[in-house]
């Protein structure tokens, strides 16, 4: 394999080689080859203009680049712009709809409907609220921009990292039928197609629709090791309670289809209309999953020895190590004599889980009891315990046997209204409604046990209005946006997790309300040829309702203290919140925050010649804040954290050089980012808090190069020096066997110190027979760290992917054969994980292997 990596990248070094001259071709907007970079237009300033006019680090890809990179989804852009990190999945997800973004070192890795993301994803002006379906199928894109750095002032709340700006393409004036028919590895099957349909002048419609089938890359296997036999005598992933039920003998796989339309009016006139709908379902198993490691053998607090433990309890308060976490109390408790259980006070811990925790539905079970089982003498049927003979050999196979499904419908409709107030100004309204259904369940700890079992249930809605104020004044030389921006969200969310055969079960139903309005502003004037300006903000108000309603379905707490039975009584010694509840960590009744924000935006450009600017900027975005729900004790308040800022300075160059056949853009940037939310493991259950204040400085460089009418390249470097400069003390990890810590001087999550894009491609005539394409994209990323803590297993190490194509095309241009590879070094490394020490296991999800896939695509 190393030989084969250093054969092609001599190759790419060859290729690069032969576009130091910089005469270019280019694949514009539009398609259509030119012997020019043709310019891009974006709205990254909420009006249209040249990419290359903005004073912003903004990499924009068009429809025909994003097929050539081989692009269909938002994670997929991860790499091939500067400082960009995409992931699909985050820890626990299960699903690879759920986006993990991260830019310049800023955004969040989680799915709960408490946390908000930090990297904003929008389609068509409409911001996606929940990173869970934020990994957007690009369907029949007009272009993609990656806007870098915060963005508060003009695109609001929660984009401190940046923001995706996802542009759907128009419908064409004319009939147009196009398509591709793709297959590939792991029986891989891709139809999509679009029809551009006029109805009459001025009012075109288009339909588009996706169709995707593959199997899985991860097959889970039955178990044949030490004490196979004993594996049918554990109960079933049915026997415990989650939001479904549903297994299959594969992950990783995909089973989804969407459809969208969208229909423009424009007769010339002063007004001007566009309403869409889409429309998106898949049914897939999990993500792939693969425990790395068990963890049953760390010490822990529970079923501590006698002498150490509270009296009459079994917790541990002397040593805190004398007994056992989750995963160890469980292979404690089925192999323990009456004497052990006796001397560590743990013959509730390990007996009968009362499994009713104010849930009505909850389904009894088939032998409750734990305690000695495996002891000789016991009638009761012998279980396997859980450690490292469950760890597979083979990355891609696992011996789970629980829950494995992922669905997830995502739809919305929308509506973009203008009208020219006059010859130099418009009014714009951006309406539009959206909601998820999203149900998952994980059997996470690789066994057939229940060692690590999660499902959830989400339910989202939301509605938007913006309104804008657009325009331009003094011929031209002073052109500003001024809006409004309501938002409103409501929704729930189901957790169930089951760990260690249900010696603690729980169930978190919780419900968020948001509304938020905002007033933004902003004015670019140009006072002379060499000299402009920019000034801009952004007032928001936003308030938050939520309740939660976490409980142990199991009454573990109860059994720890021995105070039975659970009740008024023991709950109130228990310091559960609500005695009439005794099985509920949260406390009752609706909690409230709100949070009010200003976001300003100062910029400074130069143009010392033609199609050459630099900039300065400075500007100001922050998240909002809100609850940690998945509690494991509890506690006598809700559980909060406050919102997070980022104060940014960037200094850049823009630059279209020699006529047009080859672009330039830099940027260096520094960042103070303070109020950092982050997820902490706490026990078994992961939180967030408000970390500590982190400084991040960086460097981008973006280059396309199209020496002439065979050849292109584009190529793109990031560099990045993300470190906390105080961590709060209570946010402080230690470095340890498993973990390098967090602490002040430490790297922060998702940030690779340096990552490389080169994609170049050559078209070759062919005669008469038509042009042959050849492509490639090759990506490195030096290591990141996948998780707060940064888990030295769960590391992601330095990484080259790289994507290689050939696309034949006849002179008709009216189909196409596209014949290709992913990831042909087969790279393997961990998108996504958790150490969930305290429940036993370190796990993760790895990427997905070599693949080839041959495309047929018409047009006519």
């Amino acid at each position: 394999m190393d030989n084969l990596k250093a054969k092609l990248l001599a190759g790419a070094a060859a290729l690069t080689s032969i576009s130091v001259p910089a005469y270019a071709q280019d694949q514009g907007a539009s398609g259509e080859t030119s012997a020019r970079n043709a310019p891009i237009v974006v709205t990254a300033q909420r009006r249209e203009e040249n990419v290359q006019d903005v004073p912003i680090a903004v990499s924009a890809f068009t429809a025909d680049a994003l097929e050539q990179r081989g692009v269909s989804d938002v994670s997929q852009l991860s790499g091939v712009a500067p400082n960009v990190t995409l992931d699909g999945g985050t820890p626990f997800s299960g699903s690879s709809a759920v986006l993990s973004a991260y830019i310049r070192g800023i955004g969040a890795n989680d799915f709960a409907f408490n946390i908000d993301p930090g990297v904003g994803i929008y389609l068509d002006g409409v911001y996606l609220a929940r990173t869970v379906g934020a990994n957007q199928d690009l369907l029949d894109v007009e272009r993609v921009e990656v806007l870098r750095g915060p963005q508060g002032t003009l695109f609001g709340r929660n984009t401190i990292g940046g923001a995706v700006n996802i542009v759907t393409r128009a419908p064409g004036d004319e009939f147009r039928v196009r398509g591709d028919f793709t297959t590939g590895s792991f029986n891989r099957i891709r139809v999509r197609g679009t029809v551009d349909l006029p109805i009459t002048d001025g009012v075109a419609m288009s339909i588009t629709g996706s169709f995707h089938d593959r199997d899985g890359y991860l097959e889970r296997i039955p178990y044949d090791g030490p004490g196979a036999a004993l594996a049918g005598n554990s109960l079933q992933y049915t026997d415990f309670l989650a939001n479904d039920y549903e297994t299959a003998n594969d992950e990783g796989d995909t089973h989804e289809w969407s459809i969208r339309s969208r229909l423009d009016y424009d007769n010339g006139g002063r007004f001007r209309a566009s309403f869409s709908g889409d429309y998106s379902k898949s049914d897939n198993n999990q993500i792939a999953n693969r425990v790395i490691a068990t963890t049953e053998f760390v010490p822990g607090a529970f079923a501590g020895l006698a002498a150490n433990n509270v009296p009459g309890t079994g917790l541990d308060v002397v040593t805190g190590a004398s007994g056992f976490l989750f995963a160890g109390l469980y292979n404690f408790c089925i192999g323990a004599s009456p004497a052990d259980l006796a001397a560590r006070n743990a013959a509730n811990l390990c007996g009968p889980r009362h499994n009713v925790g104010g849930y009505d539905t909850a389904p009894p079970l088939a032998d409750p009891v734990l305690g000695g089982v495996n002891f000789p003498g016991n009638p009761a049927p012998d279980l396997l315990p859980y450690d490292s003979r469950f760890i597979t050999q083979d990355i891609d196979q696992s011996y789970a046997t629980g829950n494995n499904y992922a669905r997830l419908e995502n739809w919305g409709v929308s509506a973009t209204l203008e009208f020219d107030l006059t010859d130099d100004i418009l009014v714009k309204s951006i309406t539009a409604y959206r909601r998820i259904d999203w149900d998952v369940g994980m059997d996470l700890d690789n066994s057939p046990l229940a060692i690590l079992h999660t499902s959830f249930g989400m339910d989202q809605e939301q509605f938007s209005q913006e309104i804008q104020l657009q325009g331009s004044a003094f011929d031209g030389d002073v052109n500003f946006v001024f809006g409004g921006f309501y938002f409103t969200e409501s929704g729930s969310m189901n957790d169930f997790v089951t760990f260690s055969d249900a010696l603690l079960q729980v169930f978190g139903p919780n419900d968020l309300d948001t509304e938020n309005y905002a007033a933004f502003g902003q004015i670019d004037w140009r006072a002379t040829d060499w000299l402009g300006f920019t000034v801009g903000g952004r007032y928001t108000h936003e308030s938050k309702d939520f309740i939660g309603r976490q409980q142990d379905l199991s009454g573990f707490n109860y059994d720890l203290f021995n105070c039975l039975p659970p009740g008024p009584v023991c709950a109130a010694a228990l310091g559960f919140p609500d005695p009439n509840q005794p099985f509920r960590y949260y406390v009752s009744g609706t909690q409230t925050k709100s949070f009010n924000n200003f976001s300003p935006r100062v910029s400074v450009q130069l143009y010392p010649v033609d199609d050459v600017m630099f900039y300065g900027t400075w500007s100001r975005g922050y998240k909002t804040g809100g609850w940690t729900t998945r509690l494991s004790n509890p506690l006598p308040t809700a559980p909060d954290f406050n919102e997070e800022e980022a104060e940014s300075f960037e200094i850049g160059i823009k630059s279209t050089l020699f006529d047009r056949l080859m672009t330039l853009n830099m940027a260096v940037f520094t960042t103070e980012y303070t109020g950092i939310q982050l997820n902490f493991q706490q026990g078994v259950s992961p939180t967030i808090q408000n970390a500590g204040t982190a400084r991040i400085r960086g460097a981008e460089f973006e280059v396309s190069i199209v020496p002439n009418e065979v050849f292109r390249l584009d190529a793109s470097v990031g560099f990045t020096d993300a470190e906390y400069t105080n961590v709060l003390p209570q946010s402080v990890v230690a470095a340890n066997p498993f973990q390098a810590g967090t602490f002040a001087g430490a790297d922060l999550p998702k940030a690779p110190t340096f990552s490389l894009n080169i994609s170049p491609s050559v078209t070759l005539p062919i005669g008469e027979l038509g042009t042959l394409t050849m492509s490639a994209d090759y990506t490195h990323t030096s290591s990141l760290w996948n998780d707060t803590e940064r888990t030295l297993l769960l590391r992601r190490q330095s990484v080259d992917m790289l994507n290689a194509s050939v696309t034949f095309r006849p002179p008709s241009e009216q189909w196409s054969i596209t014949v290709g590879g992913t990831n042909l070094f087969d790279e393997r490394y961990i998108i996504t994980g958790q150490a969930q020490i305290a429940g036993g296991q370190i796990y993760g999800t790895y990427s997905r292997p070599a693949e080839w896939f041959a495309r047929v695509g018409f047009e006519f």
